[in-house]
């Protein structure tokens, strides 16, 4: 897969005047802000009459700029366009100068051995960065991408999982700048850090995390343990279980629908990971009681 690196832009932080009042003070100061922009996600494809590239503009979602082309990846592996690394031929930004947004507008170049067509996307083509499936009726579509569990021949302890809250807070560096961006860090069984990534869209930052390992070809990620920062939704089980993650830990609460896909397939799932506690909804076996 060919990407222009050098193009993809890091600047995450913005920064405004603000007052900030503290009992009778009012106080003028420089504020940081995670930055939020669209991008969207257009798909290439050689057509196979006229053997011309045909673009469809798929996805609009709103993002923290950083890690586009893994975003693009995860994002259209978790919609069942892709499968593994060389299903995408090239991933680069629009360099059109006629084109307004260039740095928020990434093509992906899909192989001739892919078919496609727009009609069976099951995402609106906008998606905002707090909501990113409201289009998925119901498990049964995710059955029709995900039809393998994910494997996890594993146990860990008690100790090893209240761990990864403090190793995942100290490794989200633009968290710590302005305290407005999710996290995915993904860990190995004895509870090394071993990829995270960061966006203001919980969904994107999984995404991202995903499409990183697609592109490195370390997919499905057999297992490994996956941590979140929010709360454990029904899209966030559906994209770790599509990566082939057995566990997933939130520091949130999980959806009901999330325990049921998480059970569906074998998956131990944690919510309100806080401290020395948490709660098991599925998947105990996986958890050592010693």
């Amino acid at each position: 897969m060919s990407e222009s690196f050098e193009d993809e832009r890091v600047t995450r932080v913005d920064q405004i005047p603000i007052v900030e009042v503290s009992r009778k003070s009012f106080a003028g100061r420089l504020d940081r802000l995670a930055t939020e922009e669209p991008l969207e996600i257009r798909l290439l494809k050689v057509d196979d009459i006229t053997r011309n590239w045909a673009k469809f503009s798929i996805a609009v979602t709103m993002r923290t700029p950083g890690n586009d082309f893994e975003l693009t990846a995860g994002f259209l592996f978790s919609e069942g366009i892709v499968k593994k690394r060389r299903d995408l031929t090239r991933i680069s930004y629009c360099t059109d100068p006629e084109e307004k947004q260039r740095y928020n507008v990434v093509n992906a170049y899909l192989s001739d051995e892919i078919a496609f067509s727009p009609d069976t996307l099951s995402r609106h083509v906008y998606t905002s960065s707090s909501c990113g499936i409201c289009g998925k009726g119901s498990i049964e579509q995710v059955k029709a991408s995900c039809s393998n569990r994910p494997i996890g021949t594993f146990q860990i302890s008690s100790e090893l999982l209240t761990s990864l809250p403090l190793k995942l807070g100290k490794s989200q560096n633009i968290f710590s700048l302005t305290g407005g961006l999710h996290a995915s860090g993904l860990f190995d069984m004895e509870g090394k850090l071993l990829l995270l990534r960061e966006d203001i869209g919980r969904h994107n930052a999984l995404d991202k995390l995903v499409g990183s390992l697609l592109m490195k070809d370390e997919l499905p990620a057999s297992n490994r343990i996956l941590m979140v920062s929010g709360r454990a939704s029904f899209e966030l089980v559906q994209k770790a279980a599509l990566a082939g993650i057995p566990v997933l830990a939130a520091v949130g609460a999980p959806s009901n629908l999330a325990v049921s896909l998480a059970s569906e397939y074998g998956m131990t799932l944690i919510g309100f990971l806080r401290g020395e506690r948490f709660n098991i909804y599925c998947g105990e076996e996986r958890i050592s009681k010693t």
